[in-house]
């Protein structure tokens, strides 16, 4: 920790533990040339070793404190901060082919990873490390019981894949929860393109705030019964037995009627 308080209104917790880390940098495979940024490195523990491998690499961090010792640490040439809050840094003024890397905050996770893909269209790919039980639902499939919101959204638009589990004690301080490590690749083509984004995601954000009842209670104000049947949506099913390309064939048809 070298002297450093750890904040819990940032939601820091150092990954401290070198074959852990060893293990991501190898996971990520960072190139010299690439175009990278880092949200919230800390105390550097992934932040040197991705710089032995690269000519230069942008980080974001909210914490002055931390900004300071990074600054006084590495040289500006090759690290270039930008101090503030991650969740307002346009990552696509980086420029494109972005790799975006980081050991986010479990208390913004999710909003983190919605930023991001807003700016998929820049993005070459992700690697998080995030709160294990959120990557489990980033990743999981239809029928699961995780599967939920995050999954749709974020499959919708990335390819999705779980590297690896993180225990606690790979942290300090360490929390209450383990960890994962997850890849998400930019979909260079969408699969299933929504004629209306925003309608999609207001249509999966009200199917999962209701996720205990049947496709047809929990969105009848989009569609009727007989409309989802149409579709090819049983109105008995709930909505966590509906495909990522289930919902866009309905946000758009809604799309459609409007």
């Amino acid at each position: 920790m070298h002297g450093h308080q750890a904040r819990k209104r940032f939601g820091q917790n150092f990954l401290v533990d070198r074959a852990y880390i060893d293990r991501i940098v190898r996971a990520i495979e960072p190139h010299s040339d690439d175009r990278m940024v880092e949200i919230g490195p800390g105390l550097g523990a992934l932040t040197a070793p991705l710089l032995e491998r690269l000519n230069v690499l942008h980080v974001i961090e909210i914490d002055r404190d931390i900004v300071a010792r990074l600054t006084a640490e590495f040289s500006p040439e090759r690290l270039i901060v930008h101090q503030g809050d991650a969740l307002k840094f346009d990552l696509a003024a980086l420029g494109p082919d972005l790799r975006v890397v980081g050991n986010l905050p479990y208390n913004i996770s999710s909003p983190l990873l919605f930023h991001a893909a807003e700016c998929a269209a820049a993005l070459c790919d992700c690697h998080f490390m995030l709160q294990r039980e959120v990557v489990d639902r980033m990743a999981a499939a239809p029928g699961s019981k995780v599967y939920g919101r995050l999954s749709v959204m974020l499959q919708y638009r990335f390819a999705v894949e779980k590297l690896f589990n993180v225990p606690a004690g790979a942290f300090r301080p360490t929390p209450q929860v383990d960890s994962a490590f997850v890849r998400l690749v930019p979909r260079a083509t969408l699969p299933s393109p929504a004629t209306d984004e925003r309608l999609l995601a207001q249509l999966v954000a009200k199917a999962f705030t209701q996720r205990r009842k049947t496709v047809r209670n929990a969105l009848s104000e989009f569609a009727s019964a007989e409309e989802l049947a149409a579709h090819g949506i049983d109105p008995r099913l709930r909505p966590e037995d509906l495909s990522v390309d289930d919902f866009v064939r309905l946000a758009n048809a809604v799309a459609l009627r409007a």
